[in-house]
């Protein structure tokens, strides 16, 4: 029997809660088929209090020794007032940079019980949602130097630099068109290149990186077309691969539309290690502590796990069917509960919800 050892970085808000329902049904998806060990470490706003740092360096030891990582969320008002040079948030970038996960993998399916959760037109949703944003993580405006603060003209300023070299576009590039070859073999490449230098080196990189993988047809779209097409028409994404900032604006954004933030997972990946997984939520603290938190998305993250850093795919597979199940037999927490038409649903709690979930495995 393989062992396989996974950190949990719980985090704050509804983190804890999620991550809780996470690990008793990765316990009980792998059976006999594999052993797991956990081992919990600090982050965020949980860490600051305890550590004063967001990003203990115990917490990265201990990610770096694991097989694989689970994260809750982090952030929250609490902490809305500190330096901001030890913000929650910049653990999780901080986490992301130490373990070399360049590539973010988000994910967006509209489970076809929740579209009348969906946002979109009756007739956009028929249409179906299934695309993959594959964002790049470690690199542009969110990393670029110089930043910092200055007087122009007598006045406060600020500025961040948006920077990418050819290498790290290339890399993240393979791991996109990897993931059409998997999928329906198209790729659209999102960028700003009619207006930013940095945006021309990232398409001329792409395309010079396509020619590797000609069973994949590429296209490119401007970031604020791409935004429009996901609103307007999302079944023709297949794949969508993209800088940090645009990643992160555009995979929320296909998100939104399958019906809730609250059901979507996503991997951080990098070359050949390990990953992080994590719902793409946030910490949600006005909900925190009243079971009333999601925790499909964080459940369906332990299935990234198990299928992308642990090759455990049967286990993987299972996790799926069963939150499909679920879905199906009309349980719903209150993200996902119809506005209007919610005849047949049945509203239930984020403990309620992991146990309908172990019931189905």
């Amino acid at each position: 029997m393989s062992k396989y050892k996974i950190c949990l970085l719980p985090g704050d808000g509804i983190g804890p809660e999620i991550m809780e329902q996470a690990i008793e049904v990765a316990k009980a998806s792998v059976g006999s088929e594999a052993e797991l060990e956990f081992t919990t470490a600090l982050l965020g706003g949980v860490a600051i209090d305890t550590t004063g740092k967001p990003l203990p360096d115990e917490t990265v030891a201990a990610c770096k020794a694991a097989d694989g990582v689970l994260l809750g969320a982090v952030g929250g008002p609490k902490w809305d007032n500190v330096d901001r040079s030890i913000r929650p948030e910049s653990g999780l970038l901080g986490i992301r940079k130490a373990l070399g996960l360049f590539s973010n993998l988000r994910p967006a399916v509209l489970f076809p019980e929740l579209a009348p959760a969906s946002c979109l037109r009756a007739d956009i949703v028929a249409a179906g949602i299934d695309l993959l944003v594959v964002r790049e993580l470690t690199g542009g405006i969110y990393f670029g130097e110089p930043r910092g603060d200055k007087t122009i003209d007598g006045e406060p300023a600020s500025f961040n630099t948006m920077v990418y070299k050819q290498s790290e576009v290339r890399r993240v590039a393979r791991v996109a068109f990897e993931a059409a070859q998997k999928r329906g073999k198209r790729l659209c490449s999102v960028d700003k290149a009619n207006v930013l230098d940095v945006s021309r080196l990232w398409r001329e990189t792409v395309i010079e990186v396509s020619k590797d993988y000609p069973d994949v047809t590429l296209e490119h779209m401007y970031v604020d077309n791409a935004a429009m097409q996901l609103i307007r028409d999302p079944s023709q994404f297949d794949v969508v691969v993209t800088s940090n900032l645009f990643g992160d604006i555009l995979s929320d954004e296909s998100a939104a539309i399958t019906g809730s933030i609250g059901m979507l997972p996503s991997a951080s990946l990098g070359e050949g290690g390990i990953g992080l997984f994590e719902p793409i939520h946030g910490s949600a603290p006005d909900i925190a502590g009243q079971d009333k938190a999601n925790p499909l998305a964080m459940i369906l993250s332990v299935a990234m796990l198990f299928r992308h850093s642990l090759n455990l795919v049967a286990p993987a597979d299972r996790i799926e069917a069963a939150v499909r199940k679920v879905l199906a037999d009309g349980y719903r927490t209150g993200d996902i509960m119809p506005r209007e038409n919610a005849e047949g649903c049945k509203m239930v709690g984020c403990k309620e919800m992991g146990r309908l979930v172990l019931e189905n495995l």
